[in-house]
Parts: structure tokens; C-alpha cells; sequence
């Protein structure tokens, strides 16, 4: 009995420190919002970039993140002082501060020696991502599976919150302080993340082990064959491809909107602020009501009515810029602030369902390299959706002085976004008859 009570006592600390360091991890990667919309006003205001430069540079910071499926093998394969994942997101909050405070710190900062920056601080970013995704995974695998999802919706909570706030902040810093302050500022907190998880014993989080009598190279070619043999699995390989084709699609004109909210508009940088924390409020709200009402759903019904309402909320972009709600008493920083920020959360609504899916078929001892590819092909994805805005405003003659284009451009853009739901059979789940055999 009293080794029992141990033994539970000991997986209590476990499962609390586990959601700590999810917790912590998540809530710093969702604060990044904080410094990258002070980015677009130092973009725009600051060094004169273009509408279509903007949304490239925007577009192409990602590439980092397509490297995730690398990182997730070599976090899954190579541990660092016996852990495998908090060395990792130490390293990356590393990379993240030393980026953040270049671009505050740099004297006479140029746009190529800016995209260099924020390249390194998204290399850093992506490996504290395929970390603290792995993390949840793992520790979602031992979870009951009555609470199985519960900590990918915990996770989502801490980085929609963060999020939020860092929109907020956002806003309100930029009528009283320069961007580079904000930079700063974020790079501090990168600094003590980085001194907070260096002091954590990954050992405290009862995660499974990696065999220690592997070397190197025969770890990472047993976890790309496993790697490979998860993503030859049907319904995951299926999946995977619906949920990337369903992001590359778009030609989102994230860029597009901004120059048109700010300059023919002239929206201020508080209400761009507040839309974004619209957005994160409602990512929260999401998390929460889908841990509660939508996890026992199939996860098709779920994605499917996601794409459907993105491309209803696309629609109505087209009346707003008509000038259509303004006439009927609507003020355009109303609906910037509800639907621009709600299109922009919901485009990342999709995430937790598709993670808890992912998480569910993936199978045991390749949770990070499977969660890192399925990360890497999101950002592939929203870098091809980027650079076809570009390519659809650049076509429709759409620029920071001519938006007579744009309601097309944006009826093209929700045209695209329904054309996923005609594939949606390629989302692939497990009978529960083949889960009980396994």
C-alpha cells in the first residue's frame, strides 16, 4: 500500500511537472507575437518596405521551420547530457535571445542583415517547438485515454493566452515605445527561459528514456526508419496531405490587408493589436471548447467545418472592403478588430484537432520526429500560401496605392480555401477495432 502511494505520489509530481514545463515552453513561443507585430510597423514605418516585400520577408522567415523533421530525428536520436528534449529548448531560446537582441542592439540595421536575424531566431524557435512538441506527445502516450487530447488542448490554452497577450502589449508598446525596445524586451525573457530550463532536470518528467548503448548514427537511422514507417501508415500519410494541401491552397494576403488596414484605412496600431488579441481569445476559447464538446468527434467533421467557416469569414473580407458593413453603421476598426482577428485564429484552429489526431495514430517511440514533420509541412505550407498572395496581388495589379483589385482577389482566396473540403475523405482515422488489437 505504501509503495503504492509512492508510486503515485512520484507520477503526480511527474504529470505537474510535465505540465509545467509545457506550460512555460508554450507560453513564451505564443509571446513571440509581442515582437513580430512590432516587426510589421518596423517593416512598414521604419524601413519603407513594400505591401509584397513585407509579406515575403514574412513568408520566408519561416523557412526554419521546415527543418523541424530534421530536429525532431536528432532530438529524438542524440540526448544532451542524458535529455532529450529540455536541452534542446534551452538551446533554442539560446539562439532566440542572441537574434532578438541583434536586431535591438544592431547600430545601422539592414533589411538583409534583419532577414538574417529573424531567420536565426525562427531556427531557434522551431527547435523549441519540435522539443515542447514532443514533450506533449509523450507525455500524452501515457495518459489515460480518457483524458487523451487534454494536454495538446493545454498546451494550445498557454500558447493562444500568450499570444493574446503579446498582441495586446504589442499594440499598446508601440504608441510608447520604438520596435527595437520591444525586441529587447522579448530577448530578455528568451534569457531567462534559457536559464530556467538549463535548471530542470529532465529526469523530473518521467519521459522514456533513449537507449544509451546506441550510438549516434545507428540512433538516427533507427528513428528515420521508424519516421518512415509511421508516415507510410495510411491514415497518416493521407492526413498529412489533406492537412498541408488544405494551408497551400490559399493565397492568403496577410500582407495585403495590412498595408490596407493601416494605410487606406489608417487603422492605428492599437486596434491592429486588439484584432490579433481577438484572434488568440478566440484560439483560447477554441482549446477549451474542444477539449470540452469536440474531442470525441470524428476528427474529419471537425477540419471540414473549420476550412468551411475560414472560407465564409474570407467572404465577408470581400463585403468589408466594398465598403458594405460601413454603410450600415459598422465602424472598419469594429470589424478589424472581431473578423480580421478571427480570420487569423481560425486559420490555426485546424492545428489542435489534427495534432490530437496525429498524436493518437502516431506510433510509440517516434512521437517527435512524426510531430515535427507534421509542424514542418504546416510551415511549408503557410510559406507556398504567402508566396501565392503575393503572386494573386502582384497579378490583379493589387499595391500600397491600388486596392480597386482586391475584393477579387480576396473572392479568389476564399474560392481557394473550399476547394480542400472536396478531398476531405483523405483524412484517415483508426477503427477502434484496430486500436484495441494494438
Amino acid at each position: 500500500m505504501e509503495k503504492e502511494q509512492k508510486v503515485e505520489a512520484e507520477r503526480a509530481a511527474a504529470a505537474a511537472a510535465q505540465r509545467w514545463v509545457i506550460g512555460a515552453g508554450f507560453w513564451v513561443q505564443g509571446f513571440r507575437l509581442f515582437p513580430w507585430l512590432g516587426v510589421n510597423f518596423f517593416l512598414k514605418d521604419g524601413m519603407g518596405v513594400a505591401a509584397s516585400s513585407l509579406q515575403i520577408l514574412q513568408a520566408s522567415a519561416n523557412l526554419p521551420m521546415v527543418a523541424k523533421p530534421l530536429l525532431g530525428l536528432l532530438s529524438d536520436a542524440v540526448p544532451i547530457r542524458g535529455g532529450r528534449r529540455l536541452p534542446y529548448v534551452a538551446i533554442g531560446a539560446l539562439l532566440q535571445a542572441v537574434s532578438w537582441l541583434g536586431i535591438a542592439l544592431w547600430p545601422s540595421l539592414t533589411l538583409p542583415v534583419l532577414t538574417i536575424f529573424l531567420l536565426l531566431s525562427n531556427f531557434g524557435a522551431s527547435i523549441c517547438e519540435v522539443a515542447n512538441d514532443a514533450i506533449v506527445a509523450e507525455a500524452g502516450k501515457q495518459a489515460t485515454s480518457s483524458s487523451g487530447g487534454q494536454l495538446q488542448s493545454f498546451a494550445c490554452m498557454f500558447g493562444s493566452s500568450a499570444g493574446a497577450l503579446g498582441n495586446l502589449l504589442g499594440g499598446i508598446a508601440l504608441s510608447y515605445f520604438s520596435p527595437k525596445a520591444m525586441f529587447l524586451f522579448f530577448a530578455i525573457l528568451l534569457v531567462l527561459q534559457f536559464f530556467t530550463t538549463v535548471a530542470i532536470p529532465e529526469s523530473s518528467l518521467k519521459l522514456p528514456k533513449a537507449a544509451t548503448n546506441a550510438s549516434v548514427v545507428s540512433s538516427i537511422r533507427k528513428q528515420v526508419k521508424e519516421l518512415s514507417y509511421a508516415l507510410c501508415m495510411p491514415e497518416i500519410f493521407w492526413s498529412i496531405i489533406w492537412f498541408s494541401v488544405s494551408y497551400a491552397v490559399i493565397p492568403f494576403l496577410l500582407g495585403t490587408m495590412f498595408f490596407y488596414q493601416t494605410e487606406v484605412l489608417r487603422l492605428d496600431s492599437s486596434v491592429i493589436g486588439l484584432s490579433k488579441v481577438f484572434g488568440q481569445v478566440a484560439l483560447l476559447a477554441w482549446s477549451m471548447a474542444y477539449n470540452k464538446c469536440f474531442k470525441a468527434m470524428p476528427a474529419r467533421k471537425v477540419l471540414s467545418a473549420l476550412q468551411f467557416i475560414t472560407a465564409v469569414i474570407m467572404l465577408s473580407d470581400v463585403l468589408f472592403v466594398q465598403g458594405v458593413y460601413r454603410n450600415i453603421g459598422i465602424p472598419d476598426s469594429i470589424y478589424t478588430i472581431v473578423f480580421s482577428g478571427l480570420l487569423e485564429g481560425l486559420m490555426f484552429f485546424k492545428v489542435l484537432p489534427f495534432s490530437v489526431l496525429i498524436a493518437n495514430l502516431c506510433p510509440s517511440g517516434c512521437e517527435g520526429s512524426v510531430m515535427a514533420f507534421v509542424m514542418s509541412a504546416l510551415a511549408l505550407s503557410t510559406i507556398i500560401s504567402g508566396y501565392l498572395g503575393v503572386a494573386l496581388a502582384e497579378y490583379m495589379g493589387v499595391s500600397g496605392d491600388d486596392f480597386s483589385a482586391l475584393p477579387v482577389c480576396l473572392l479568389i482566396e476564399a474560392a481557394c480555401t473550399m476547394l480542400p473540403l472536396c478531398c476531405s475523405s483523405l483524412i484517415k482515422e483508426r477503427k477502434e477495432k484496430e486500436k484495441k488489437q494494438e
